[in-house]
């Protein structure tokens, strides 16, 4: 590939984006609030189209070839590219990755719950989800019905992390994100309530409603909470509705990430049927 620059040594500072990929705490001192990693080709594909900055790009020697097609792309115009053997890709991210296909970008700002709010109809909220797939999977299955934004609770991931971006195919990259601040969370139903939302809390409570034989409000935030915990007392006493996904007795409890897919189906149905 022309211009890609072979790195010999995992001590070489044009690579210090990708280096201890899999140590979350050494993570988040190395990218703060400046830049993420994104992996594999759909996340990267995604990536293009979000209007995010590309800083650079590390690859496998095998798949050098396949990743000639994206510096065509304006994006990835003038993008340094570079090119690591397998072991020394161990050495930079700190686990075997022998197809390694890995690009860092900037971050943008998150977005404010006021601001989605104003110019979204179908919200949905995660309070308290720390699991990185879990939100990865929930942005990808919104993203595929419409859902125009994501709020998250100070306590979740952060919507950035690797896998994160990977599991959601690189579809959280083209949502729009709010992660208010503890403080602002305490009163980030009343912000989405005055614009005239109704909010949905999701509960397993034999007195919650079904999602089946409810009509959909024009303006909705739905609100899911972590599988052990679920949402929490505060934020379910708050909610204008609390919403429940019927199911087998005899079954213990549904995926987060599956409970935001049938909620989602649900809202999307036709209602004449």
């Amino acid at each position: 590939m022309n211009g890609a620059l072979t790195v010999t040594s995992a001590d070489n500072p044009l690579v210090s984006d990708y280096r201890q990929l899999g140590d979350g705490a050494a993570r988040r001192k190395i990218e703060g609030n400046e830049f993420f990693i994104s992996e594999g080709w759909m996340s990267i594909e995604r990536l293009c189209d979000s209007q995010h900055h590309f800083r650079s790009a590390l690859l496998s020697p095998s798949r050098v070839k396949r990743f000639q097609p994206f510096l065509d792309r304006p994006e990835l115009q003038g993008v340094p590219v570079y090119v690591a053997e397998r072991d020394v890709m161990h050495d930079i991210v700190g686990f075997d990755l022998p197809r390694g296909v890995l690009v860092s970008a900037d971050r943008r700002p998150l977005a404010t719950v006021d601001e989605l709010a104003a110019t979204g109809n179908r919200l949905i909220v995660l309070d308290g989800l720390g699991d990185d797939e879990s939100v990865g999977a929930i942005a990808r299955v919104a993203r595929a019905f419409g859902i125009d934004g994501m709020v998250l609770s100070p306590t979740c991931t952060d919507p950035y992390h690797r896998r994160t971006v990977r599991v959601s195919m690189g579809e959280i990259l083209q949502m729009r994100v709010a992660q208010p601040s503890p403080q602002e969370w305490l009163h980030f139903l009343d912000t989405l309530h005055s614009h005239g939302f109704d909010s949905w809390a999701m509960s397993r409570s034999d007195t919650a409603d079904s999602v089946w034989d409810l009509a959909t409000p024009e303006r909705l935030a739905i609100v899911l909470g972590a599988e052990n915990s679920g949402v929490a007392p505060e934020t379910l006493a708050a909610a204008t509705r609390r919403v429940t996904i019927p199911i087998d007795p005899s079954a213990s409890s549904l995926n987060v990430g599956h409970a935001a897919a049938i909620t989602f189906a649900a809202l999307a149905r036709d209602p004449r049927r």
